[in-house]
């Protein structure tokens, strides 16, 4: 990893990330999170202050070290205990049927085999455990999907390897999942 990618970018995505229109859509993503939460791609944090009274604990994946220590701040606010808890999203730590909820903000589009990361959380999760995720990838319009694969080299390098044109549902049911809500939007 380079300077850039250690010490700029982790600030650039909070900034990014932690935009006032994101808010809205962290709060409905958090909302029935519940019991011992894994959430990987935890960056700095920006969800902390949308976990509900229901969530025990939770184990934060996060491979950036700067990430972790701009989170220090939110994580004082809440009375949640967040621990750091791995670095790999796609060689989780745990023990099978681990875990009552897993959330994903903005992080299936930069994990290098994001297949294998839902498959590491399909395995975590309980029985009867929720994958809960907020993320962009390839738009169903063709004009649109022309601009993102022309855009996506340039994201890349930009954004630590974020892609635009991920399909994450095709992701989510080639790892298990089986979707009941989902939404679709610009």
């Amino acid at each position: 990893m380079g300077l850039y990618q250690e010490r700029v970018l982790p600030r650039v995505i909070n900034k990014a990330c932690g935009m006032k229109a994101a808010r809205p859509l962290r709060e409905r993503v958090c909302a029935r999170l519940a019991g011992d939460v894994i959430e990987i791609g935890f960056g700095s944090g920006l969800n902390v202050g949308f976990y509900p009274k229901s969530v025990r604990r939770v184990s934060a994946v996060e491979p950036s070290d700067l990430a972790w220590k701009l989170a220090g701040e939110r994580l004082k606010l809440v009375d949640i205990p967040v621990e750091r808890a791995g670095l790999d999203g796609q060689a989780l730590p745990f023990g099978d049927h681990t875990f009552d909820t897993a959330l994903s903000t903005w992080t299936m589009c930069t994990i290098p085999d994001a297949v294998a990361a839902l498959r590491e959380l399909r395995r975590v999760l309980k029985p009867g455990g929720t994958l809960h995720f907020l993320e962009h990838g390839l738009a169903p319009d063709l004009r649109v999907q022309r601009w993102q694969r022309r855009l996506d080299p340039l994201e890349k390098r930009l954004f630590g390897g974020c892609s635009f044109t991920r399909e994450i549902v095709v992701m989510l049911t080639a790892a298990v999942f089986t979707i009941t809500e989902l939404d679709v939007f610009y």
